[in-house]
């Protein structure tokens, strides 16, 4: 694969790169980089998580190492209980394999990493102290404001999770960050503060968010915003027909999950995405690529009853490993109840 291709791999569906000028160096000068993302064990993982998945996906085939940081200490920061932490990391553990699994991705180059594996070093925890001698409150809180749940009261651990977020870009040793748009504001905390103690700033790559059912940020605190890992099928169907989908507006919480997550699937593997109609409403559609259907849709062609159809049919389809997971299943009442 020569650098126009990795670079186009590592660009898809992104939003924003700081910066592609670093990136296209890294690419040129270093056969196998390495990228991380982080990802507190707090709620419940959802599809939304299909889109960094499958992110990371394209890391893997452009020749990177991919670390996947379960950050069992970054929930406790970010408000999760101390009784509860363990058991949400090993659902954690077992529910994302299954995910990568599901979209067929070669995780040979795949590692995952405990938070608290190396966070705890003497040397790790000088470094935080030193690097919050270099930042003020209202830096902390600002670069953590799209991440942490601060509230009426907010709590000194919420201030730390960002100086811990960028430090851990030099302990697990690379080269790119990667995450959500709402992760901008720290990755920027990272690039200039990892220098004032002698560490080099990294490349930060971000993907759009995807909004949740209801209109809002897909998230494990809004029930009707999001489908879980474990939902049954008619659980699904129910919760994509309940969400905001009108006719001809692209302005739904549905539209940016096909175009994220599955087109991008269905493209890799030369599939075409297909709605299921009756004849007497003109039968099956199939669509090539997300532009044609999007264009369906606001043209008025393609209704928004036949998509949600269509869109629970492949959500129970990338959910299918998940479910017929026993071991995921306890896992999961042991962490969530």
């Amino acid at each position: 694969m020569d650098l126009g291709e990795k670079l186009g791999l590592v660009k898809r569906n992104t939003c924003e790169i700081i910066s592609e000028e670093e990136l296209v160096e890294l690419l040129s000068r270093k056969k196998k980089p390495v990228v991380y993302l982080g990802t507190a064990i707090t709620g419940r993982p959802h599809i939304g998580y299909f889109l960094w998945v499958n992110k990371l996906g394209d890391f893997l085939k452009a020749g990177f190492k991919v670390k996947l940081l379960l950050a069992d200490l970054h929930g406790a920061l970010d408000n999760t209980s101390w009784e509860v932490l363990e058991k949400r990391y090993n659902y954690y553990k077992a529910a994302i394999p299954l995910m990568f699994r599901a979209i067929n991705v070669d995780v040979k180059e795949l590692e995952i990493i405990k938070g608290s594996s190396f966070q705890l070093e003497k040397k790790y925890c000088l470094d935080v102290l030193k690097m919050s001698t270099f930042s003020s409150v209202n830096d902390c809180k600002r670069a953590a404001s799209e991440v942490v749940k601060f509230g009426d009261n907010p709590k000194l651990s919420g201030l730390i999770y960002p100086i811990m977020q960028a430090l851990d870009e030099e302990y697990l040793n690379v080269d790119v960050q990667y995450g959500g748009a709402d992760q901008r504001k720290i990755f920027v905390f990272a690039r200039e503060n990892l220098p004032k103690i002698g560490y080099k700033a990294r490349v930060e790559v971000m993907t759009p968010l995807i909004p949740g059912l209801i209109g809002k940020k897909m998230s494990s605190s809004e029930e009707d915003s999001k489908i879980d890992l474990l939902d049954d099928e008619n659980a699904v169907k129910n919760k994509v027909n309940k969400a905001e989908c009108v006719e001809g507006s692209l302005d739904n919480g549905l539209l940016p999950f096909v175009k994220y997550v599955i087109m991008t699937l269905k493209n890799d593997r030369n599939e075409k995405f297909i709605v299921e109609r009756s004849p007497k409403f003109g039968g099956n559609m199939e669509l090539e690529n997300y532009h044609e259907l999007e264009k369906s849709f606001v043209q008025r062609k393609l209704h928004p009853q036949d998509l949600k159809n269509s869109i629970a049919r492949e959500i129970n389809s990338l959910l299918k490993l998940m479910r017929e997971n026993k071991e995921l299943k306890r896992l999961s009442k042991e962490a969530y109840g």
